[in-house]
C-alpha cells in the first residue's frame, strides 16, 4: 500500500516503527488491560487525570492501560543487559477539562537496564530523528532536572518552595519566581542564579558557556556535565541546529530524573513528543539498580496535520450525468488511475479543486 493514502499518524507510526528497527529495538506488545492494582500502587507516576476501570469476569478489577512504560517495566526481567523495545499502542485517560474517557494513540521506545552515555545519547538522537520523520520544522528541547535539582537544594527552602519552583520554571514565569523567593526569604545572589537558570534558552553551545559558572557544585555540576558530554555528542546527529537548551523542560519530577526532553513541530500548538529518565520508576516497582530511558510520540495530536498543503484536491476529475455509458466511466477512471493520477467520478465539481476535468456528460467537451 502507498504510503501517500495513508493519514499522517498511519504514515508516521509506520515510519517510527522501521526506524526504531534498524536501531535495534525490538517490537513489545501489550494487552489493552492490566490489573487496577498495578496504578494504585504507582498512582504519582500516572500521567492524566483518573484510571477507566471495570470487572473482569471473575470479578478481578482491570484497568484500561492509562500508561505504557509501566506495562514494560512491570514485566521486564531484572538481569544484566538492556532491553531496548519500541511500541505502537493506545491509551485510554479520562480528560481533565472535559472528564470525558480519551484514547490516545502513542508510538515510542523503553530502553531499560544499564544505562550509559551512549543509551542517553541514543535515545535523545532518535528522539530527533522521530520529530524528522514528522516534519522538517522541529525543535527537540532538552533540560536536565538535575541542574534545577541542584541549585533548589543549596537554598534548602524545602520540598513546597521546589514544588511551587518547577511549576513556575515550566512557564518560565519569572515575576512570579521572584515573588516566592522573596516570600521564602531566599537571598537575592540566590534568587538571580535561579532565575538565570530559570530563563536559559538557546543553542546548545551558547547556552553552556552561560550556565557553567551557575553549576559549580554538587548535584547542579554533575548534572551539568552530563549535559555538556551528551550536547558534544549531538554534534554528530545531523540535528543539532534543531535542538535547543530549555530549562523550563522539567516534566514530572516524580516520573523523570536526569536529562528531559520534548519535541515540538510547526503547526502543533502542543509538544507532540516528551521523555527522559526515569530511575525512580523502576526503584518503585521493584526493579532496583535498572535505569530506564525512554519517550512517546503522541500520534492523536496529529490528526488532520500535513507536512505540506495539496493544491488540488483530486487531479483529474471525471464529469458523467445519466445519459453517460457506465462502462466508458470506468474505463476513464481506470486508465487515469493506471497512468499514476488521483481521479474521482462525480456528477458535479462542488467545492473540489481539480487539476483537469475529462468530461463524459452528454453534449460536453473532453
Amino acid at each position: 500500500m502507498s504510503q501517500t493514502i495513508l493519514k499522517q499518524e498511519e504514515r508516521v507510526a509506520f515510519a517510527l516503527r522501521s526506524l526504531y528497527r534498524k536501531y535495534g529495538y525490538l517490537p513489545y506488545k501489550m494487552s489493552k488491560f492490566e490489573a487496577y492494582d498495578l496504578y494504585v500502587a504507582n498512582k504519582e507516576f500516572l500521567l492524566g487525570d483518573g484510571v477507566i476501570t471495570f470487572n473482569d469476569t471473575d470479578g478481578k478489577l482491570l484497568a484500561l492501560k492509562p500508561d505504557v512504560t509501566m506495562s514494560i517495566v512491570k514485566n521486564c526481567v531484572d538481569e544484566s543487559g538492556t532491553l531496548k523495545v519500541y511500541y505502537n499502542e493506545n491509551v485510554y485517560r479520562i480528560s481533565g477539562e472535559t472528564k470525558q474517557f480519551k484514547e490516545l494513540m502513542q508510538v515510542g521506545v523503553e530502553c531499560i537496564g544499564e544505562i550509559g552515555v551512549y543509551e542517553v545519547y541514543e535515545t535523545v538522537c532518535l528522539a530527533a530523528k522521530s520529530l524528522a520523520e514528522i516534519s522538517e520544522d522541529f525543535v527537540l528541547d532538552v533540560s536536565h532536572l538535575g541542574v534545577l535539582k541542584g541549585i533548589l537544594k543549596e537554598l534548602n527552602a524545602g520540598e513546597s518552595f521546589a514544588g511551587e519552583v518547577m511549576r513556575l520554571a515550566a512557564e518560565k514565569n519569572l515575576h512570579e519566581t521572584r515573588a516566592l523567593c522573596e516570600k521564602y526569604g531566599v537571598e537575592q545572589a540566590a534568587t538571580e542564579k535561579l532565575l538565570a537558570v530559570v530563563q536559559t534558552y538557546g543553542e546548545a553551545e551558547s547556552v553552556l558557556v552561560k550556565l557553567a559558572p551557575l553549576c559549580k557544585t554538587g548535584e547542579a555540576a554533575e548534572a551539568f556535565a552530563e549535559l555538556k558530554t551528551l550536547c558534544s555528542l549531538l554534534k554528530t546527529s545531523g540535528y543539532v541546529d534543531k535542538i535547543r537548551l530549555d530549562f523550563s523542560v522539567v516534566n514530572d519530577m516524580k516520573y523523570y530524573n536526569g536529562i528531559v526532553f520534548k519535541g515540538f513541530v510547526d503547526g502543533v500548538c502542543e509538544g507532540v513528543l516528551s521523555g527522559g529518565r526515569y530511575d525512580g520508576l523502576t526503584a518503585r516497582m521493584g526493579k532496583s539498580g535498572l535505569g530506564a530511558i525512554g519517550f512517546a510520540v503522541y500520534l492523536d495530536l496529529l490528526e488532520g496535520f500535513r507536512t505540506e498543503k495539496r493544491e488540488f484536491d483530486v487531479d483529474t476529475l471525471v464529469l458523467y450525468d445519466e445519459g453517460t455509458d457506465v462502462a466508458k466511466i470506468a474505463l476513464e477512471m481506470e486508465a487515469l488511475v493506471a497512468s499514476g493520477l488521483t481521479a474521482r467520478a462525480q456528477k458535479s465539481v462542488g467545492k473540489l479543486r481539480v487539476k483537469e476535468i475529462v468530461d463524459l456528460r452528454k453534449g460536453g467537451v473532453q
